[in-house]
């Protein structure tokens, strides 16, 4: 089972459990900006950060990462949305993350986790179950 190439079934699988489980933690980091810090707590802590027009990053990136965490661990989108939160990752690791060297709590070894996840359902795509799958009617691995 866990030797030679893996089944459609196991990628189709494996894509699912990344993509979910990815969701999730996007969900979790844009519920800690809106209700945990609060807006203007986490728009506070992203000037510190020195984040450009930290008064509207804040909101728009707890929506980011709220709604399209949400989108994402359903499926829905997942290509599209893969890009952008990668994007939003890169954006983390230029402006927070880098000076602070690889290892969390504040290096980038965490957030290079989520951006590479990501990028990677960004390719790949959703696996299965996925609401994109059953919306567009489309396989997700190709059978080749």
């Amino acid at each position: 089972m866990l030797t030679g190439p893996a089944t459609t079934r196991q990628i189709e699988t494996g894509l699912a459990l990344l993509r979910f489980v990815t969701g999730v933690i996007f969900m979790a980091h844009g519920y800690q900006k809106f209700f945990m810090m609060g807006l203007d707590g986490t728009a506070g802590f992203f000037g510190g950060q020195g984040i450009p027009m930290a008064g509207i990053a804040a909101p728009m990136i707890a929506t980011v990462e709220l709604a399209r965490g949400a989108a994402f661990a359903l499926g829905f989108l997942t290509r599209p949305l893969g890009v952008l939160l990668a994007l939003d990752m890169l954006r983390e690791i230029t402006f927070v993350h880098a000076k602070n060297g690889f290892f969390v709590p504040m290096g980038i070894e965490f957030v290079m986790l989520l951006m590479t996840a990501a990028a990677t359902l960004a390719i790949a795509g959703p696996g299965s179950p996925a609401l994109d799958r059953i919306l567009f009617k489309r396989n997700t691995v190709s059978r080749e």
